[in-house]
Parts: C-alpha cells; sequence; structure tokens
C-alpha cells in the first residue's frame, strides 16, 4: 500500500476540511440552481487545477496524489453530481491539453481551467455508436486553415454549462483508430448548438446534453495532439476519467461504511444493536471488503499508468470492481438503515440511483469485460 507523506496527507486533509459545507448527509438538492455557487467552492479549494502545472495557475500534482486527494473529496462531499462534474472537468479538456496541448494552448485555456473560470466537456458518445467510438458518424473536413465540423453528440456530461468542449470527430471516415481527431471548440462558436438539459434518475447535479454541430468552422490551430491521433488522446483521457472518478466512489464509499458502523452501533432491535446481528455485521464486513478492493486496484492500476506501462486489463479490472462495487455497497447501506434508508432525508437513495450510472459511463462494464476478454487472446 502507498504511504502518503506529510505534504500529500495535509493537502488532502485542507480539502476535506474545506468542503465541510458539501458534508450534511440529509438530502441534497437535486436541482442545478445552486451549481454555480457550489462550483466557486471548488475552485477556491484547487480542486480543479490539481494534475496541472503550477506555471499555469495549478497545483502540480502527480497522478497518485491527485485522485488521494479526490478521494478526500467523495469522503467529504455528498453531492456525487458535483464531484462527477469535477472530475469531468479536470480530464475533459485540461488533462488532453496538459499532455498533447501547443503551448499556445496551454497558456491560453490552462489557467482559467485551474481557476474554475472555464468549464470543459468532452464530446465523444453518439446515439448510434455508443460505447463503439469508431462508429462515430461526426465529420471533420479540411478547409484551408480551418476544419468544419458537422455531426451530434450524446450524454455529453457539463454540456449545459461547458465553456469549452473536447469533440472527437472523424477526418478520415473508414480510417479506424487513425482516423478520428480531436478539437478543442469554443461554446460560442457559430453552428455549435447545446440541447436542452436531460433529466436522469441519478447525478442530477451533473449536467448533461446533447451537442449539434452544423457547419462548425474551427481553426487547425485548435487541433490537440495531431490530426488522426484522437484515438491517443482519447486512451490517454479515459485511463485518467476512471481512476479519478472511481476514486471518488471510494471516497464516499468509505463514508458510506463508517455510516452503516454507527447505524449498526447505535440502532436497537429487541434489546441490543442491530450489529450483533450476524446478517448485518456480515453486510458491513463486505461492504468494507469490496470497498478496500476497490481502492487497491485503483491505486494500483495508478502507478502502472503513471509508470508508462501496458495498463489497458488494470484500468478496465478497477472499473468494473468500483462500478459495481459502489453499486453494491449503496443497496446494502439502504439495506442496513431499513425504512429510514429508503426515506429521502437519509440520503442513502440518492447514493444508489447515482452509483447505478458507474457501470454505464466510461465505457460500459460490458466493453470492458470484452477488453479484458481481448488481452486475454479471448
Amino acid at each position: 500500500m502507498i504511504e502518503w507523506n506529510a505534504d500529500q496527507v495535509a493537502l488532502r486533509d485542507g480539502v476535506v476540511a474545506a468542503a465541510s459545507a458539501l458534508r450534511a448527509d440529509g438530502p441534497v438538492d437535486d436541482e442545478a440552481s445552486r451549481f454555480q455557487e457550489n462550483w466557486q467552492l471548488l475552485s477556491k479549494l484547487g480542486l480543479l487545477g490539481l494534475p496541472f502545472e503550477e506555471t499555469y495557475g495549478g497545483l502540480g500534482q502527480d497522478l497518485v496524489t491527485t485522485m488521494y486527494v479526490l478521494e478526500g473529496l467523495g469522503e467529504a462531499c455528498r453531492d456525487g453530481g458535483l464531484s462527477f462534474a469535477a472530475t469531468t472537468a479536470i480530464c475533459s479538456v485540461g488533462v488532453p491539453l496538459n499532455r498533447f496541448g501547443t503551448a499556445a494552448q496551454k497558456q491560453r485555456y490552462l489557467p482559467r481551467i485551474c481557476a474554475g473560470a472555464v468549464i470543459g466537456a468532452h464530446a465523444i458518445t453518439e446515439s448510434v455508436g455508443g460505447s463503439d467510438a469508431l462508429k462515430m458518424r461526426t465529420r471533420a473536413r479540411r478547409d484551408g486553415d480551418h476544419f468544419v465540423l458537422d455531426g451530434a453528440k450524446t450524454f455529453v456530461s457539463n454540456g449545459p454549462v461547458a465553456d469549452l468542449l473536447m469533440i472527437y470527430a472523424a477526418t478520415r471516415p473508414g480510417g479506424g483508430a487513425l482516423g478520428v481527431t480531436a478539437f478543442l471548440v469554443e461554446r460560442d462558436t457559430p453552428g455549435l448548438t447545446v440541447g436542452q438539459p436531460i433529466a436522469k434518475m441519478g447525478l442530477a447535479t451533473s449536467p448533461l446534453s446533447d451537442v449539434y454541430l452544423d457547419q462548425v468552422r474551427v481553426p487547425a490551430s485548435q487541433v490537440v495532439g495531431r490530426v488522426g491521433g484522437g484515438f491517443l488522446v482519447l486512451d490517454y483521457v479515459m485511463k485518467r476519467e476512471v481512476l479519478f472518478s472511481f476514486i471518488v466512489n471510494v471516497g464516499e464509499m468509505r463514508h458510506r461504511v463508517e455510516r452503516c458502523i454507527g447505524y449498526a452501533r447505535s440502532r436497537e432491535q429487541f434489546g441490543q444493536p442491530i450489529g450483533s446481528y450476524q446478517s448485518v455485521a456480515n453486510r458491513i464486513v463486505d461492504m468494507k471488503i469490496q470497498t478496500e478492493t476497490a481502492r487497491k486496484w485503483l491505486y494500483d492500476a495508478a502507478l502502472t499508468v503513471a509508470a508508462d506501462r501496458v495498463a489497458t486489463s488494470d484500468i478496465a479490472i478497477a472499473k468494473l470492481i468500483a462500478s459495481e462495487a459502489n453499486l453494491e455497497t449503496a443497496v446494502s447501506a439502504v439495506r442496513i438503515f431499513g425504512g429510514n434508508g429508503y426515506m429521502t432525508e437519509f440520503g442513502l437513495e440518492r447514493d444508489v440511483r447515482n452509483a447505478v450510472a458507474g457501470p454505464i459511463y466510461s465505457g460500459t462494464n460490458e466493453i470492458q469485460y470484452n477488453r479484458i476478454a481481448a488481452m486475454l487472446g479471448l
């Protein structure tokens, strides 16, 4: 297990303490009315600049330290949608710019991303292709020193509030992984239309929408990486999206386990605490094991990624374990709390609704199984 140094612990503890305004275990306002207010709080904590260079206003933290702090956010913040929006903003535009962006692109956008003044989103998924990104129909054709983008994207997290979008489009249809390019597109670019917010069962405070592209002219200088290198960018981004978003879930699970332990000690039935009953105690033990297993897999996968070793299976396994554990522990918490767990005021039913999304986003768990099987030669 990783040994955290004093600086890492202090950084995490500072975030946890400062996020106390988002800590209440009761119901979270599912409306987006407070999004900007809460977003500013995250900005002041420095969370949005965690992995980016200090030159641009970031905190300059490495991959594992960033995850450690985000895990603390998961423990402290009960607004899962806000946390998801934050990791999306970090990963969607900031992460690929930090790794593949030109000096001019970094100078123009990263300081505002770190400060929370610009919210990022990535537009990948399409209604027909779903998880099969190679089937994307959005096209980008060269026109002098510009590209012209046409198409539509769906399920764009942060779409309704995004100022800057990383849009993946086919520059060479039929070219497979070498036929896709990543474009940095500002929201007010003519021809780009953001659809109405889409209501969903959970993560309600994470805004979601479709994005439409009609003859959107983007300067060639807004290509991130190189033309035809979009899948290299996407692979880099998705590894970190899995690590960042699901380590937040681990923080949420750790908090959930502690709540259940406290409740099992204080809640009495038939003259004794419910934690003295083996059926309840074993359920909490299972929650603890699931949480620690997910945590270990995510950090181990991060160390593999940080060492620049092949991490395809590690990331897929970590995503599977963490997303399923989050859902199972959320359901278990409701059952331990009984009737109270089903009531909105305890906030546990919201955890279930939020957790249902985990096996779907960042590549469905079915896709992860296929990926692992392929790595096994099956």
